[in-house]
Parts: structure tokens; C-alpha cells; sequence
């Protein structure tokens, strides 16, 4: 049997990673400042992630949902202390696009209105109703086209407002920073604009913080520099450092009913248990502050080189916009300076490392940056 031949691969086999390095088959070792996609939040074989995966699996890998884990609640209470929303409710699942498929389905349940709101470059998933508020037509199949979506420009209130006024809109959809879309910042002014209509016209406002959030932003999510509260968030990437998992924090104005939403793997033991050790590294080693920090440095230092159109981002979710392709710069890093980096469209190459990247470990991925710009 083949594999399902949907993506384009450097030849290159990492087979071992610490902290924000990797190692290929040939004993090779790389920089990572992407991060298997920003998944790798508290950085490659970490040993209390390690130890607490371990010590999980030796005990019990998985039970249903039809039985009491007391790992879930663990879980919930460090997240709802780390992102200061103690008084949400989390319901956990596998992916980002299943969180938001159920972040679209929760609000339609709730007020019975079927349209979303959507952005221009948006990103949310490749499943059913997250393909289809993911605005690329060429993922989106004919199956996927029957949810009624209109996709507005980001940081445009008015046009927010003019659709709200037609009265059937569910929810507006938005990521706290867009990531495929190129590291786009929606305005601290346009995120209290949206929160006040979605409450003046009864939509449901779902932050999609997959990617920006969990600490990557410099704060536990990138909507919290605008001070809002969002009804409903979506988090996966790096609640798991690398394990398959995801969650959907609820508002208190969401009344659950049994069997309204349900899966079989989410919040699965093994599961609970990287993601509590997830939180625990966090916090003992204060990345979120470490992200802001070194995030900091880099987009300054950025800013200084020469050549570059724009750099976008806050805390460790940087963007740097080309005039021309990056096709071959980013080539170049990595396979001559040995550093992993991300792309978005074909001019913005994206920085998404691990949290626990070291102000050292920035400048060295400054001077090689350097020395591919000077070549």
C-alpha cells in the first residue's frame, strides 16, 4: 500500500528533538523555529512531558467517556487558572478543526441561526464546517459548500455590522492572529468592535486560538491584549506538545444537554496527561513570559535587517513579508544553515518555535538568517 501522496516533502527524516533542536537520520541536528506547526509549545522530549506520559501509559492509556476521568478535571482547572477563564466550562477533543466544527455547532444550537462569519485568508480546518469558514476554495469540496458563510475583510467593523443587521448570523469565527494567512493581526480596536456587536446583534463570537494561542502570543491568548471575552475558544496545537488533542472552552451562557456533542478519543487519559504536564512546564518555567520576551527581541532585531517588506506578530508568531518569493531563502536556511522555519502564501516566511526558545538560541538563528540575506 501507498501513502495518500497530499504532501510536498523535504527529504529529510527527523528522527530525535530536544528543546528546540532536531536530529535527522544522519545524525544532522537543526534548528526548529517552526515547531512541527506550532505544535511544540514546551519544546521537543522534555523530561516532565516525558516522565508523565510514561508514567501514564504504564498505568492506563485509554477508557471511555462512559466512565469518570478524573484527569479531565484536572486539566480543566490548571487551564482555567493559566487563561483566566475559571468560570467556562471545557469540553475536550481530538484536533483543531473538531473544536471548531463543535465551537460552530454549539453556537447554532444556541440561537437557532444558521450563517458564519468568517475572514478574508482565514484558516480553521480542513473538516466539514471548518473547511468550509477557511477561505480556500480549493480545499473546500462540493459536499462541504451547503453551510452559508460570508468571508469580510479583517479590521473592517462596518462591514462586520452590516451582516450582523440581517439577523442570521449564528456566530462570527476569527483566530486571535491569523497563521496560514499570513501572520495578519486583527486590531485590539476591531476585537472590542466585534465583541460589542456580536452581543448587540445575538451572535456567538468564537476565537479560534489554535494557533496564537497557548502562550505563543506573549499572553495565554493574543485576543487578550484587546481585554474582551470571547463565548466560545478553540485551542490545539500546543495544548499537547505533539499529542493529538484539543479543547473547546464554553461560556457559562451555554447550558449543555446530554449527547449535544460527543467523541470518543477527546479527553482520553494519555491525552490528559500530556496536556497537564503541558501546563505544569508552563508554568514552572514561566514560557508565556519567555514567548513576550524573546518574541520581543526577534521582531526588533528583524525589523533592523535589510531586504524585508514587513514583519508582523506578537511574542514567538512572526511573519517576515518579501517583495519577491521566499521559495529560496527558505531553502537555503534549511539546508545549508540548518534551521526549520514555515511559509504563508509565497512571500512571508513563519517563525512559530518552540516557547522555551532561549534568547541565545534567537541570535543564532539571527546570524544565520544573516549570513542567507547577505548570500
Amino acid at each position: 500500500m501507498k501513502l495518500f501522496d497530499v504532501y510536498p516533502l523535504f527529504n529529510i527524516e527527523i528522527v530525535k528533538g530536544k528543546g528546540c533542536h532536531v536530529w535527522d537520520g544522519e545524525g544532522t541536528e537543526y534548528l526548529d523555529l517552526y515547531g512541527g506547526h506550532a505544535v511544540i509549545s514546551v519544546g521537543h522530549s522534555h523530561p516532565t512531558y516525558v516522565a508523565a506520559i510514561t508514567d501514564q501509559v504504564n498505568k492506563l492509556g485509554f477508557y471511555s467517556n462512559s466512565v469518570i476521568n478524573s484527569l479531565q478535571q484536572k486539566l480543566a482547572d490548571k487551564l482555567g487558572k493559566a487563561s483566566g477563564y475559571d468560570d467556562y466550562s471545557l469540553f475536550l477533543i481530538n484536533s483543531g478543526a473538531e473544536a471548531n466544527e463543535n465551537a460552530l455547532k454549539l453556537a447554532s444550537f444556541h440561537n437557532g441561526k444558521k450563517r458564519v462569519i468568517a475572514f478574508k485568508h482565514a484558516f480553521h480546518g480542513r473538516t466539514s464546517a471548518a473547511v468550509r469558514v477557511t477561505d480556500n476554495p480549493k480545499i473546500i469540496a462540493p459536499v462541504n459548500e451547503d453551510l452559508a458563510v460570508t468571508y469580510l475583510p479583517l479590521n473592517d467593523a462596518a462591514a462586520v455590522e452590516a451582516e450582523l443587521q440581517k439577523g442570521d448570523v449564528s456566530s462570527v469565527i476569527i483566530e486571535g492572529i491569523q497563521g496560514v494567512g499570513g501572520i495578519q493581526l486583527p486590531t485590539d480596536d476591531f476585537m472590542k468592535e466585534l465583541r460589542a456587536l456580536c452581543t448587540k446583534y445575538e451572535a456567538c463570537l468564537i476565537l479560534d486560538e489554535i494557533q496564537s494561542g497557548y502562550g505563543r502570543s506573549g499572553k495565554f491568548f493574543a485576543h487578550q491584549y484587546a481585554d474582551i471575552k470571547p463565548d466560545l475558544i478553540t485551542v490545539a496545537k500546543g495544548i499537547g506538545n505533539g499529542f493529538p488533542m484539543s479543547g473547546l472552552l464554553i461560556s457559562p451562557m451555554f447550558k449543555p444537554v446530554y449527547g449535544m456533542l460527543g467523541t470518543t478519543f477527546g479527553g482520553n487519559h494519555l491525552a490528559c496527561a500530556a496536556a497537564i504536564a503541558v501546563l505544569d512546564i508552563m508554568e514552572n518555567e514561566k514560557l508565556v513570559d519567555n514567548a513576550a520576551k524573546v518574541g520581543e527581541f526577534l521582531i526588533e532585531e528583524l525589523h533592523k535587517l535589510p531586504g524585508i517588506k514587513e514583519v508582523r506578530g506578537r511574542g514567538l508568531m512572526i511573519g517576515i513579508e518579501f517583495e519577491e518569493s521566499i521559495k529560496e531563502v527558505r531553502s537555503k536556511l534549511l539546508f545549508e544553515e540548518k534551521v526549520f522555519t514555515g511559509v504563508a502564501g509565497t512571500n512571508t516566511i513563519r517563525l512559530l518555535p518552540p516557547l522555551c526558545l532561549t534568547m541565545d538560541e534567537a541570535k543564532e538563528f539571527l546570524a544565520r538568517f544573516k549570513k542567507v540575506l547577505n548570500a
